[in-house]
């Protein structure tokens, strides 16, 4: 018996050792578990396997957990401090995984990324709804807000406490208990729907393939759009053959330019049709759950809708008002967008075409037009825009602007060869931030243009923690000895993106909650679109406009022409985003649970407002990522919105100077630093002395009826 019990300790013992030494391999081996040791503390993405995520992520949501039970179990009386401050240095390893996992999924993803997501989605829920909906958390901060009148606090401390005050109401801390656990289901399987709606216009986007063996279905297309449809084929084994795909960067210029009218049709076709297919990627039924969930939801909270709720911390305010100025401008627009089918008819007449325009006519003929009355070539412009130039013109801009310095680090990690990271300094030669640039399309990469960040800035914790921002596009990779080429709208692109970029590397705050973009949707679009007026004006294109094979600036009759043409076809533009801005509204003001046709409820939204049959709205509801997917429900008008304080705000540039020092720094001062720590319409009323006029904006898109 002795020696069976010693043999049982001694087999007990090696077990359990060798469980610890398991646990500490796997510890050992996640190097979100350790310190990175990497430059600026940058995440190892050299070292960061998939199977890293959740482990870590689990982690990071028990540690945070425990700092929530630390501040809710202080036997201290509730302050600010040991609250408010408390509260806001929690989640600091939570942040930090959760960031890096959703950024790279959303930019190189796999299925074995995208299972994790659904694994770790409800995970990251019910960690949300535990804080929001613990009731002795809330009871301390609530303790706090009814005393803050006496606390002595100052701005930003007020704020914060605001902010985390309404942003608990707003997530359910007042709903009554019975109709808690409701509410915790709810937030769930949202968060896996949305996380389903996104994978599903992935895979339709990376499914499509426009294959071409014939060069005559060529006719018209651009060297560039030619060359790099033969190297998307190439890759999938189709030598000899050309490519094209619903991916923007390579079916605009098919648009544009192809001859061939039927195959022009073919792809806008199957682009309008993603997620609408009676397939495994149908959004149908996914867009019928989430709307409904979301009018439960807003119920729940006590709004009448979704719309209502989502815009109680926006500069908005209600559906009322959305809909005011979408209406106004809609009115104006519909009256260009009309007048520009007749033009681009009696030109498809003129060349003797025997068809009525439609959706897949307008790009190719408009094109054309443009041409005609501007002498103005889109293609006859691309040379003049090469990607790395385009970007050297952003840090140009930032530099005249705000004094910024852009040096590119080798040998950083990053998570996908494409990526170049750069370090931004100040003009005192002072560390400022890093942002990570991602610029080529890849069929792992989610469509479209965003900015996020690795690591908001903040003081967390007493610690100065810089900013580490990324930029993604979805550009043309070079081909050959030819760099990638830009259309002018994408050259608008990459600069609205970095304005997102400044805003988020020269946020100077306290509180993390408050920093870097943590502004309502439609303010947070000002920093970015004001910044797209400096890629337009001559002093600018002077700097980075220069042809990529013999430097030539981009010549002053090239740069007279943008400016000249630049209100061509903004009814179209203007139109086709409204149409999608109201759609959104429509699916949010719902006030009763119902099993909609989603696609007759669109065309009943769209006819309401009288779209013309030759314009396809922006996004369609089964691919409309944006209120569906992202957090811009019942917020994409906020463009518009943003774009009437934002071309009031570029007033002051160009009444004062393009570059002038002090309206620059007063720039930086009241918006681009402040993050979410006053009122955003304050922030525009500090930055130009009054509240916004919509005068600039209709007079910009010649859309003003009084001036005509």
């Amino acid at each position: 018996m002795k020696f069976l019990k010693l043999f049982l300790l001694l087999t007990l013992a090696i077990v359990m050792f060798s469980c610890k030494t398991k646990n500490k391999v796997e510890t050992t081996d996640n190097p979100f578990f350790s310190d990175y040791n990497t430059p600026f503390n940058v995440p190892p993405f050299d070292k960061i396997k998939n199977e890293h995520y959740k482990p870590a992520i689990e982690e990071a949501i028990k540690k945070q957990s425990a700092e929530i039970e630390e501040i809710v179990n202080n036997s201290e009386a509730p302050t600010f401090e040991n609250t408010l401050v408390a509260y806001d240095n929690s989640g600091v390893m939570l942040s930090e995984v959760y960031s890096c996992f959703t950024n790279v999924n959303a930019s190189n993803t796999s299925d074995s990324l995208q299972e994790i997501a659904k694994e770790i989605a409800p995970a990251i829920s019910k960690h949300n709804d535990d804080v929001y909906l613990n009731e002795k958390l809330f009871a301390r901060i609530k303790t706090v807000y009814d005393k803050k009148a006496e606390l002595n606090l100052n701005s930003e401390q007020i704020m914060l406490l605001e902010t985390v005050y309404r942003d608990f109401v707003w997530n359910g801390a007042n709903i009554v208990p019975e109709n808690k656990e409701r509410f915790r289901a709810i937030n769930e399987e949202l968060s896996l729907l949305e996380l389903q709606f996104e994978e599903n216009i992935l895979a339709e986007t990376s499914d499509y393939k426009l294959i071409i063996d014939n060069k005559e279905d060529l006719a018209g297309l651009p060297e560039q759009s030619v060359a790099s449809a033969a190297e998307k084929a190439k890759a999938d084994s189709l030598d000899g053959k050309w490519k094209f795909t619903t991916q923007k960067s390579s079916m605009i210029a098919f648009l544009q330019y192809a001859n061939n009218r039927e195959l022009r049709k073919q792809i806008l076709t199957a682009y309008a049709s993603r997620g609408n297919n009676e397939n495994a990627n149908d959004n149908k039924e996914v867009i019928n759950k989430i709307v409904n969930l979301r009018i439960e939801k807003a119920k729940l909270l006590g709004y009448n809708n979704y719309a209502e709720y989502q815009l109680t911390n926006t500069m908005a305010k209600t559906p009322e008002k959305v809909y005011e100025l979408l209406n106004q401008l809609w009115n104006e627009a519909i009256i260009n967008a009309k007048a520009e089918a007749i033009e681009l008819q009696k030109l498809i007449d003129a060349e003797g075409g025997k068809f009525k325009l439609e959706a897949w006519d307008w790009w190719y003929y408009s094109e054309k037009l443009k041409k005609q009355k501007y002498d103005l070539d889109e293609e006859a412009l691309k040379p003049y825009f090469e990607l790395e130039k385009v970007k050297e013109g952003t840090f140009m801009v930032a530099n005249k602007l705000f004094g910024l310095t852009f040096e590119k680090l080798e040998n950083m990690p990053v998570y996908h060869t494409d990526v170049d990271v750069y370090e931004v300094k100040e003009s005192d030669g002072s560390h400022l931030g890093l942002i990570y640039i991602d610029l080529y399309a890849r069929d792992s990469k989610g469509g479209g243009a965003w900015m996020d960040s690795y690591r908001k800035q903040s003081r967390r914790n007493g610690i100065e923690n810089p900013p580490i921002i990324t930029m993604n596009c979805n550009f043309s990779k070079p081909v050959g000895d030819q760099p990638s080429l830009l259309s002018f709208d994408e050259v608008e692109t990459i600069f609205h993106e970095f304005g997102h970029v400044l805003h988020g590397l020269m946020s100077d705050c306290e509180y993390y909650k408050l920093s870097g973009i943590a502004v309502p949707n439609d303010f947070g679009e000002l920093p970015s679109q004001i910044m797209e007026n400096w890629a337009t004006e001559p002093e600018v294109l002077k700097l980075y406009a220069k042809h990529y094979q013999t430097g030539e600036v981009l010549p002053q009759e090239f740069v007279d022409k943008i400016k000249e043409s630049s209100k061509f076809n903004q009814g179209f533009t203007t139109v086709e985003y409204l149409s999608a801005a109201l759609l959104d509204m429509d699916w949010h003001v719902n006030t009763e649970k119902s099993t909609f046709d989603v696609n007759d409820f669109e065309k009943k939204s769209l006819d309401k407002i009288g779209l013309i049959p030759q314009i396809i709205v922006r996004y369609r509801s089964t691919y409309f990522a944006h209120i569906f997917a992202s957090d811009y429900a019942a917020g994409y008008y906020s463009y518009i919105w943003a774009e009437v304080i934002e071309a009031d705000a570029y007033g002051a540039f160009e009444e004062n100077g393009i570059f002038d020092a002090a309206t620059a720094k007063s720039f930086r001062d009241n918006i681009l630093s402040k993050g979410g720590t006053i009122d955003p319409m304050q922030m525009f009323i500090n930055f130009r002395g009054r509240e916004p006029k919509i005068d600039a904006l209709l007079e910009r898109r010649g859309l003003d009826s009084k001036t005509k």
